[in-house]
This record gives C-alpha cells, structure tokens and sequence, in this order.
C-alpha cells in the first residue's frame, strides 16, 4: 500500500509537487455524482461576430429611428423664439404651452373629429364588404372568379394622383344631376377611400379564409347554419387576426391621407393630415405647435397599433404557410 506523503517530502528537493485539487464548478456534477457533459454549442446559434454586429447595426437602426421622435419631443417643448433660433440637442427651456396653443391657433378639435368620422366609416365598411367579398371568392366557384382577383389585385398598381381626377369629375357630375353633394362632403371622402382600401383589404382577406380549413364551414352546415350563419358564426371568429389587419391597415391609410384630402373637402369637412398646414402662415411657421399637433394626433394610431400588434402580425402572415 503506497504511504503518504508528509509535507516536508512534498516539498522536499527533487520532487515534484504534489498537484493541488482542482475545484469543480458548483453544479458540475448530477445528483448521482456523475459529471454532468459539456453544453456543445447549437450549429443554429450565431457566431460572436455576428452577434457583435448584429448588436451595432440595431443600435444605429434604433438611433436612426428615434433621434427624429427625440427632436420632435424636444421641439413641441420650446418656445418659438428657441426653435426658430440655431437648434439645441439640449433645450435651454421647457414649456407645454405649445400643447394649449394648438387647440386655439386652428380649429383642431373639428379636424380631429372629421377624421375620427372618416376613418372610422372608411375602416367599418371596408371590413364588412371585404369580409362578405373575399368569403365568396375562397369558398365558391363562379365564372370569372380569376379575372375578379386580377383585377381587384391590379388596382394596386397605379399611383393614387391617377384616380384624383376622374373621382372628382364623377362627384361633381352626381352632385349636379341628382343634388346629392359628396364633393366636400364626409361621405365622399370615404368613397374615395374605400376605391383603393377596399380592394387590398378583399385580396388579403382572401388569403386568410383560404387557411381556414373548410371543414369548420361543413361542420357548421351539419350543425343547421346556412352559409350566412357559417360566415358569422364560425370563419369570422376563427379569422379574426386577419380582419383585424385589414382593420389596422384600412384606418392607418384614411388617417394620414394628403392628396385626396386636400382636393375634395373644404373648411368644414377638412381632416387632421390637411388641417396641419394651418400652422404655417404668411408672416410666420409655428414649428412647435406643429411638433405638439403631430405628437397629438399620432397618438390614436400609435396605440392601437399597440394594442392590435399581435392580431396584425398573425393577420399578415396567416396566408403564408398553409
């Protein structure tokens, strides 16, 4: 049987040193005292380069992103005389009498108002009529069922300046031959929304009922529902993501319309995107009242985008993997 070494061997002239016991991290051994294998890296797990990179590239991605939000905050928080003058990434002063003042340089509350109105008609009808739309082109067959799709997708195409025209001619004419007034009126901007929200929202719409399965419908039918009550009592609830995106996608486009707005309204049916020009007059541009307004009216969208988010993101890609 070997003896032990005593210290003064150990240590003693000629002999190596005994080796010192080395320290297993805690959590190295299973509870059976087996030793628990190394962790192997996963062929799907980026390299650290990439990582490295991946992390620069977000943070100037995200910078790009909100050092506009932050010179737009900063702004609507100085007086007229601090943004007009030689721009401070710190401000010297902070007020939120710009805040108060928007409300009474232009009529913001009405414009605010017309757009809610439109928007929201504009969003309500075409989700109902894309809903009814795309469930007849998914579920049945009909005679130029193709051409309807084609066309509907097509429409996409052309750039909106080429319908301004024409759709002011058609309102103008139906004005004069039967009274019926949708030039400057609420009801006809929301025509000319529904002319290019509506068919993006059909196409959509006709992606998702597709990942439906049709045997929700069948069972529905066995079950005494017509094909109605199939429609509004089994695929809407189960496509609600889907109408959801169309919703999302139909508003955001009605509130931040420019070109048609500024064309067919007037004083009292104007909307919040034209209403803004008001700020800027002859004898001076209200750069922080206009910062303060674009922060206020950003708000409905921002935080139903946020609350939708997760609706709009399965909404968009439902049609992709069936």
């Amino acid at each position: 049987m070997p003896r032990a070494h005593t210290p003064a061997e150990a240590t003693a002239p000629g002999r190596p040193p005994a080796p010192a016991a080395v320290r297993e991290p805690a959590g190295a051994r299973e509870p059976g005292g087996a030793r628990k294998p190394a962790k192997a890296r996963s062929p799907l797990d980026p390299p650290a380069s990439f990582r490295a990179v991946r992390a620069v590239f977000l943070t100037l991605l995200a910078a790009f992103v909100l050092v506009p939000v932050y010179v737009m905050v900063t702004s609507s928080l100085k007086p007229l005389q601090d943004v007009a003058g030689q721009f401070r990434w710190i401000p010297s002063g902070l007020t939120f009498r710009p805040y108060v003042d928007i409300w009474h340089t232009i009529p913001l509350a009405k414009y605010f108002l017309n757009s809610l109105i439109v928007a929201g008609a504009a969003t309500v009808c075409s989700v109902v009529i894309a809903v009814f739309a795309a469930y007849a082109v998914s579920r049945y067959r009909f005679r130029g069922k193709r051409l309807f799709t084609v066309t509907v997708l097509s429409t996409q195409m052309f750039p909106g300046i080429l319908f301004l025209l024409p759709l002011f001619l058609i309102f103008v004419n139906i004005g004069n031959t039967t009274g019926v007034a949708l030039y400057g009126s609420r009801g006809g901007l929301i025509l000319t929304y529904l002319t290019f929200s509506l068919p993006f929202s059909i196409w959509m719409l006709i992606g998702y009922f597709d990942s439906v399965p049709r045997e929700l419908d069948e069972a529905a039918t066995v079950d005494g529902c017509g094909p109605l009550g199939a429609l509004l009592r089994v695929v809407v609830p189960a496509a609600v993501p889907g109408i959801v995106a169309v919703a999302v996608y139909a508003f955001m486009t009605a509130w931040g319309e420019v070109l048609f707005a500024s064309v067919m309204t007037n004083d009292t049916t104007r909307t919040l995107a034209v209403g803004l020009q008001g700020y800027s007059t002859q004898n001076d541009v209200y750069w922080n009242q206009i910062m303060a307004a674009s922060l206020v009216v950003s708000i409905p969208v921002v935080a139903g985008f946020l609350l939708l988010q997760r609706y709009l993101v399965a909404g968009l890609t439902a049609g992709a993997v069936k």
